[in-house]
């Protein structure tokens, strides 16, 4: 048509605009949400998303990583945090604008977990803590367990009579990793369970690393003291060593004599969990909504998915919409620990909830939101990066790696757990390691102890991101499986200077991985025989993988390594083989070394020798 003036196109700058400015968005932030922050139309946001090749509607949530390049081409920094701190900041923003008591908080219970060795009177300690501080009319009326209870003193002679306490049954040292290492600190007190009869013993010395690691004052119950054969003192200089000093020896750890069988000392042992409290000066704020942490999950065939979740702060009330890692939902119903309905739920409570639309993880963080569909955008957001990281490779710490950490992140704290033949080695090695830290890396030896790595300590590597130091001595195979599930970097050594040197070269960002070590398979020593010219012949079963001619081999005895050398011969029957599968019977005899006894495990492997890895 003649005089028609097409519009103009819209032509976008590819320049970016110089930063002026600096802005904070939260994780999964929408289109709308940071064209609204950068105070430009959502249209342009689109168009410049347009250009990425990213197709991108206005209530469509972002990766912190693509809005924080946007913010810098429309001209602005981003400093990036998670919902979690988004709504704290807000909460914090609001409670600073109320005046008095409210604004600060006010004191809470303390949250107490009880931990100690199997069989040493944790849970006989806990029913009797209970029975003497719930109402007798109450007490036959428990029907619900929820592995958490709310109990109050109610010894009326007691300074802290009338007080709360709240405390987790936690099953096992596993569960308190687990939750640790998702960033859950449920716990404010510890509470160490050793029987005076039977002293320090494996799991004893677990919570104590559990709790150090988790950086939580610990009071010791030395219980069972009503048996003839308890030694309190014993168990004090037991635990004076490990480095838990009792007051009454000049330490600052607070001992407790108990016997849970006779109700002996409980009232004792509340007023010293109190007194701990009061010196953490525990606060919360009831005012604000609700924030927890989830204790446990589960799914119930009747209620849906069901979780028992710790107000921390704030209050939950029935209706309440809620985040919790990457499940939402809206509190249908709440359940005290002994199964009444509740209609609201003060700091520090442990309640029951139903309502949720999916199965949280225990030491997921609870949060209560105002807007339910931003609840659901988070959840969303949430539910997509989970699914990326389980594709994505774990970013476990490995000695490799800690060369370029320690180029991003300057100083950096190498965690250690160290497992030996010997308790000399393991004092040895101790020493060395604390001696090697410098200003760019600190080693911190979070447990040592003689025997095999076992599944426990991958555990712990796997919520502290440590690495595994075995010194003459061997993963068990679920350890194995477990550390290469977790992705957990485990170090074996026989000669002291070597383990020195690998851990200097890493500090140094001078690590070469030049041998590699493949695993073939194993077998059991079942009979020995001794065989003229030949020395000791071993009557072997593979019990997994594969052993070959030209293996390398190790002798395990009781999981510790006896002896490392090459196969001598190989027979199947009378005849040479060149290799044994699974569960076939073969006679082994290793190249200059006759000592195997029954019940020996043989260990084949491979070395083979890999380019060194370069870090720029």
């Amino acid at each position: 048509m003649k005089g028609f003036v097409p519009p103009p196109r819209l032509s976008l700058s590819n320049e970016p605009l110089p930063i002026t400015r600096n802005i904070t968005i939260t994780e999964g932030i929408s289109v709308k949400d940071l064209a609204e922050k950068l105070e430009i139309r959502a249209k342009d946001l689109i168009a410049r998303l347009l250009s990425r090749g990213v197709f991108a509607t206005i209530n469509q949530t972002l990766d912190a990583e693509l809005a924080s390049d946007m913010a810098r081409f429309f001209g602005a920094e981003t400093n990036v945090i998670s919902f979690e701190e988004q709504t704290a900041k807000e909460v914090a923003e609001t409670a600073a604008k109320e005046e008095g008591a409210a604004a600060e908080g006010l004191p809470r219970p303390p949250v107490v977990t009880i931990m100690g060795h199997v069989d040493h009177g944790k849970t006989t300690l806990l029913d009797s803590i209970r029975s003497t501080s719930v109402a007798e009319g109450e007490a036959g009326g428990i029907t619900q367990h929820i592995g958490a209870y709310k109990v109050t003193i109610q010894d009326k002679d007691s300074p802290a009579y009338g007080r709360q306490i709240v405390f987790l049954d936690t099953p096992g040292h596993e569960a308190f990793t687990r939750k640790r290492s998702r960033g859950a600190k449920a716990t404010d007190i510890v509470v160490l369970v050793v029987a005076a009869d039977d002293g320090v013993m494996p799991q004893t010395i677990e919570a104590i690393d559990h709790a150090h690691a988790a950086e939580v004052p610990i009071i010791v119950a030395v219980n069972k003291i009503d048996k003839p054969g308890a030694l309190p003192d014993r168990v004090k200089k037991q635990l004076a060593d490990r480095g838990l000093v009792p007051e009454d020896w000049g330490g600052k750890t607070v001992f407790v004599d108990v016997s849970a069988k006779q109700k002996t000392n409980l009232n004792l042992l509340m007023e010293m969990i109190c007194l701990t409290a009061d010196l953490q000066e525990l606060k919360a704020n009831a005012e604000r909504p609700a924030a927890g942490v989830v204790l446990e999950a589960k799914l119930d065939r009747g209620r849906g998915p069901v979780a028992t979740v710790l107000v921390q702060n704030g209050t939950l009330r029935t209706s309440d919409n809620f985040v919790v890692g990457n499940v939402y939902g809206k509190v249908r119903a709440m359940f005290d620990d002994r199964g009444q309905q509740l209609a609201e739920a003060p700091p520090s409570t442990p309640v029951e909830i139903l309502g949720m639309e999916g199965l949280p993880q225990a030491g997921d963080q609870f949060l209560v939101v105002g807007d339910r569909e931003k609840a659901r955008g988070i959840s969303d957001y949430r539910e997509q990066k989970a699914r990326e990281a389980t594709l994505a490779k774990s970013s476990r710490v490995s000695l490799e790696g800690l060369a370029e950490q320690l180029k991003t992140a300057g100083t950096k704290e190498l965690n250690i757990i160290l497992k030996g033949d010997v308790q000399g080695s393991i004092e040895v090695l101790s020493d060395l390691l604390a001696k090697m830290s410098n200003d760019q890396v600190r080693l911190k030896v979070l447990r040592s102890g003689v025997g095999a790595i076992t599944e426990s300590d991958v555990l712990l590597a796997s919520a502290s991101n440590a690495i595994v130091i075995g010194f003459n001595v061997r993963p068990e195979r679920k350890a194995q499986e477990l550390a290469e599930q977790e992705k957990v970097d485990i170090r074996l050594h026989s000669i002291i200077y070597e383990l020195q040197d690998e851990i200097k070269r890493a500090m140094t960002g001078l690590l070469e991985p030049t041998i590699k070590e493949t695993y073939q398979g194993r077998a059991q020593v079942l009979d020995t025989f001794r065989i003229p010219k030949v020395g000791t012949v071993a009557g072997c079963r593979v019990s997994d993988g594969l052993i070959k001619r030209d293996s390398e081999v190790r002798l395990l005895r009781d999981n510790v390594v006896v002896f490392k050398g090459k196969i001598g011969s190989l027979r199947r029957f009378k005849d040479d083989a060149s290799q044994v599968t699974n569960g076939m019977e073969c006679g082994i005899s290793i190249a200059n070394y006759g000592d195997i006894k029954v019940g020996d495990v043989i260990e084949a492997f491979v070395t083979e020798r890999v380019a060194a890895e370069v870090l720029v």
